[in-house]
């Protein structure tokens, strides 16, 4: 059951009369009343009121208060509201037989005004507290749940790329290595510097995958950053890193920088990291010769920082499911890679209190737009 702002009280009595005596009494209350005249309505009404506490009276034709009590507490969703017997019996065997029942409380008629409200705010601190709970509770089932799913995903991505990933320049750098061992004495000085050369790039590449999985399993493990921690010179730290990527991979004339400054709240390394995840990426979906547009400005209080490229852009069902090592097809001018960047840029924005969102067009271009805070200055 879902926490209201104000509280809910069903009022359950044959004499209507009575109602209109307990509306009056709670004239002053911030609550929500409703009237049911009869036991088998007051079970009808439950899942329409959505009562936070239930005033029973006992001594009701038909189906009488404990009856109802004892029907109510039988149904899970209910078990948890507080129930409040109004009666006119004062033997011990009767308040026995209602606490019995699964009544809360029991309040004697003829109702005390001070009373009736002691006890009714008594019983909606409880229910309150529960409710919070059993909210907590959800919240963290519902983490577990999604933890787990991310689990499960990352490892079947694991499992299906992450041998490909390594393997590829592991391979590389001992193929390599090992036509050097065994044929060296057959090789000239070109041909020696050829093989290096690969190996030396495999090599690179592969320490470039572990970084990256370090850089990941970091943001995984990470708690809420230092409040301090501030990039003042940001717009020249997001045009270097980009400049850099776009250079490496032989795209810097593709290039288009619009980078407003702004001191911002995060630290400068996570900062080149993100752009250099983004520009990557760009850089690597999309063809030479194409434009890769890197803008920057306020809105705001927070920082809109966007890269955008006109690759191969996305579908929908592929947005939903970017994640760690998640990989899809490619084109022949693409280059491989772990799957790892937006993800690594996601968890750095969300770390810093802040968001990325894609926007694409298949086969057309694709926008990753990441907002972050400004950093206050004195």
């Amino acid at each position: 059951m879902s926490m209201k702002t104000v509280p809910a009280i069903l009022v359950v009595d044959d004499e209507p009369d009575n109602f209109d005596v307990i509306q009056g009494l709670l004239a002053q209350q911030d609550y929500d009343l409703y009237y049911a005249a009869s036991g088998a309505a007051a079970i009808a009404a439950l899942d329409k009121c959505q009562p936070d506490l239930i005033l029973l009276d006992v001594m009701m034709p038909g189906i009488d208060g404990i009856e109802v009590c004892q029907r109510i507490q039988a149904l899970p969703q209910w078990q948890a509201v507080p129930i409040i017997m109004v009666t006119a019996l004062n033997e011990k065997e009767d308040m026995a037989r209602c606490l019995q029942a699964g009544a809360t409380e029991f309040i004697s008629k003829p109702v005390n005004s001070l009373e009736l409200r002691a006890r009714i705010q008594a019983m909606l601190r409880i229910k309150h507290q529960y409710d919070s709970l059993e909210a907590l509770s959800q919240l963290q089932n519902t983490t577990i749940q999604m933890l787990e799913s991310s689990l499960d995903a990352l490892r079947g991505n694991l499992a299906s790329s992450l041998s490909h990933e390594l393997n590829t320049p592991l391979n590389g750098l001992l193929g390599g290595l090992g036509l050097l061992s065994e044929h060296r004495e057959d090789m000239d000085a070109e041909e020696m510097d050829e093989l290096l050369t690969l190996s030396r790039q495999s090599a690179l590449r592969l320490e470039r995958l572990i970084q990256r999985f370090l850089v990941y399993l970091r943001l995984e493990l990470a708690s809420a950053p230092d409040a301090n921690l501030i990039s003042p010179e940001a717009a020249t730290n997001i045009t270097q890193t980009a400049t850099e990527i776009a250079q490496q991979g032989d795209r810097g004339n593709d290039l288009h920088l619009a980078v407003d400054p702004a001191p911002l709240a995060i630290a400068p390394l996570d900062l080149q990291r993100l752009v250099m995840e983004l520009v990557e990426n760009a850089c690597k979906f999309s063809r030479p010769g194409t434009p890769v547009q890197v803008k920057g400005e306020v809105n705001g209080d927070t920082y809109e920082l966007s890269v955008c490229d006109r690759g191969r852009g996305m579908t929908p069902e592929q947005i939903a499911k970017v994640g760690a090592l998640m990989q899809f097809e490619r084109a022949d001018y693409e280059q491989q890679g772990a799957g790892l960047g937006l993800k690594i840029a996601q968890k750095i924005a969300e770390i810093y209190g802040g968001s990325l969102a894609i926007q694409s067009t298949y086969k057309e271009s694709t926008q990753v737009r990441v907002t972050l805070t400004l950093a206050r200055t004195n």
